[in-house]
């Protein structure tokens, strides 16, 4: 039943097998790199749409339970690491990229919640969400989602609680220090309502992360069939004592969800690299974005901007050899 929910749901096998049969019927040749690359787009394009969509909608339903408001006062009643621990466990219910997340920072640092709180919040919140979870299951399985998820958590707790100690609240910009928090409850929503707003977050977030999804199932799918397996067993395998911190610096001035970098962790997984190796790239693709990092650029000094970066690329390099060094294990 496991190996079932795994493979025919979770990864949808059901619709490899069917897109596979139509291809062939139009005379393709499916030992062609065409017919390759037209199978693995077309299949990661509708497998992805369609958990995006299903995630989207569930977990925009769970977020109407948590609006800034009330994450705030849930966050103030507790402290010190607990306070770290629960910020970064809201930040899963989030919206998926870091560019979403940071006018959420902005709101509870405004609102006068600990600096490292809302940092706690920052990276857990594009590295670690509901819909990551779903999706690396339907990739990689069961263990290394649950190890993912454990680990990003733990990168967040950490991270926020050093810049917790170190006060660096003088490197958050005035603007942001001064603002006046206004404390207004968000008037209780109906059933009908919440799915009214589930549904348009489906279709706002949908518009806006579709683009991506199709690069990212377009690059995975070249990847996949027209780039040499030693060209990734060279740069990213396990004879590269440097593919993790390559594949971390790689990501960070892309800009991309949970969503675009999926196609593309499978495409070089199955071409050789590092388990670990290609779970930093997508930390640091989802975590680091350059556009993401110009946002926050405007509300917190450079001092901090750097210190965030280093914490976040630290704690991402060393979960990707902690995955490399254990990936017969959990594989």
């Amino acid at each position: 039943m496991g190996k079932f929910i795994m493979e025919q749901i979770m990864g949808m096998k059901w619709l490899n097998d069917i897109i596979g049969t139509l291809l062939s019927k139009t005379g393709i040749n499916m030992n062609g790199r065409l017919a390759g690359c037209l199978q693995f787009f077309l299949f990661d394009v509708i497998k992805i749409t369609i958990l995006l969509c299903v995630l989207i909608f569930l977990i925009s339903y769970i977020q109407s339970y948590f609006p800034p408001e009330r994450s705030k006062k849930i966050m103030c009643r507790f402290h010190g690491i607990w306070a770290n621990c629960i910020a970064a466990l809201l930040g899963t219910v989030t919206p998926f990229c870091s560019c979403s997340s940071i006018p959420l920072f902005i709101g509870f640092t405004s609102a006068g919640l600990p600096l490292g709180v809302t940092f706690s919040f920052l990276i857990s919140s594009p590295m670690v969400d509901l819909g990551s979870l779903v999706l690396l299951m339907s990739i990689f399985g069961w263990k290394v989602a649950v190890i993912y998820v454990v680990l990003g958590l733990v990168i967040a707790v950490a991270g926020g609680t050093f810049i917790e100690h170190i006060h660096m609240e003088d490197q958050v910009e005035e603007f942001i220090r001064n603002a006046a928090a206004v404390d207004i409850d968000s008037p209780a929503l109906t059933q009908k309502e919440r799915f009214i707003y589930a549904g348009r977050q489906v279709a706002t977030t949908f518009k806006k992360v579709f683009p991506y999804i199709l690069a990212g199932v377009a690059i995975g799918a070249l990847i996949h069939n027209c780039i040499p397996e030693s060209v990734v067993i060279s740069l990213l395998g396990s004879k590269n004592p440097f593919g993790v911190i390559l594949a971390t610096l790689i990501g960070i001035p892309m800009y991309a969800d949970i969503f675009g970098t999926i196609p593309i962790a499978e495409a070089l997984l199955a071409k050789g690299a590092m388990l670990g190796t290609v779970l930093a790239f997508m930390m640091g693709v989802t975590t680091l974005s350059l556009p993401s990092m110009i946002m926050l650029n405007k509300a917190i000094k450079p001092k901090l901007l750097g210190i965030f970066v280093a914490i976040c690329a630290t704690g991402i390099i060393i979960v990707g050899y902690l995955f490399n060094f254990f990936q017969k294990i959990i594989m």
